[in-house]
């Protein structure tokens, strides 16, 4: 749950989210990042700093170097949004979908949102309101309004999910196809992809939990062939860095955990550092591979 700060600083918090809305000066960013609560509690600037500085992250090759011109602009936009996974984004109606789209009952803003698409200071919105979030339509999902042909075209997209879908995902292999078959069907053709699973929690139990579920989805990412290149973000090192260390989640004034889902930046910062190499990897693997067609844009 988001603190209560949401509602003492967000814009409007009485208005209802409204259906979609032609953009008036909206420029699509180049790069996308699009996951669930952990970017607004923690992961959201680390996100930010590491692909608007990704030659300094990722030292690339020569070759690489002159594949990254395509993302030379750097517009980058960061957008997390509570109680999402994958399949929010890939429903048409129903629960799922209104995770993105309804609007929060209690703080009035579902999403925190940083880069390109958000240069007023605060972080929390409201999916629905305003240019650069306008991904709700009746009969459409997420994906679908948001890739349409006038609007969001970015270059390299990144999608970081994996709590939300836990038990829908460890439990069911086949929940996993379902949704990365979605998912391959819903993302623009041709634009390169990653997709990372989210950074482990405090708890252990909580913890094995998502390590099944990331077995799923990733069994289901190279059974349908997707587009996207696949990053655990649950490895023996990354476990080890979170589970059980305090000081990388909210704490009470007892100085218990009061909060084992969402790690902070101190943590964020730790994970990117451990996970980089496989980042590096998959954004070079995805450009390389698509640098013909988006050559062409």
């Amino acid at each position: 749950m988001f603190r209560s700060i949401f509602c003492l600083i967000a814009i409007a918090c009485a208005l209802p989210a409204t259906g979609i809305a032609q953009p008036q000066s909206f420029q699509s960013p180049s790069i996308v990042i699009l996951g669930d609560s952990q970017i607004p509690f923690g992961s959201g600037p680390v996100f930010l700093d590491f692909f608007e500085n990704i030659k300094t992250h990722c030292p690339p090759t020569p070759e690489q170097a002159a594949n990254l011109e395509v993302l030379a602009d750097m517009k980058v936009a960061v957008i997390g949004v509570r109680s999402t996974s994958l399949h929010s984004w890939t429903a048409k109606m129903g629960k799922a979908k209104g995770a993105i789209c309804d609007v929060d009952p209690k703080w009035k803003v579902n999403a925190g949102t940083y880069g390109f698409i958000n240069t007023t200071g605060n972080k929390y919105k409201q999916i629905g309101r305003g240019d650069a979030y306008q991904f709700c339509e009746m009969d459409r999902s997420a994906f679908q309004v948001m890739f349409r042909p006038d609007y969001y075209a970015p270059k390299l997209i990144l999608l970081s999910f994996l709590g939300n879908s836990a038990k829908r995902w460890a439990n069911s292999f086949d929940k996993a196809m379902e949704d990365v078959r979605r998912m391959n069907e819903q993302l623009p053709a041709g634009t390169p992809c990653i997709f990372m699973t989210t950074a482990p929690s405090y708890s252990k139990k909580i913890t094995d939990l998502r390590l099944k579920a990331q077995a799923n989805v990733k069994r289901a990412f190279a059974e349908t062939g997707s587009q996207c290149s696949f990053v655990e973000g649950a490895t023996p090192e990354t476990v080890a860095a979170n589970q059980g260390n305090r000081k990388y989640f909210r704490v009470n004034k007892s100085g218990r955990v009061k909060d084992p889902y969402h790690p902070n930046e101190r943590a964020a910062k730790t994970f990117f550092m451990i996970a980089m190499d496989d980042i590096c990897t998959a954004v070079y693997d995805q450009i390389g591979d698509a640098m013909p067609e988006l050559a062409k844009r």
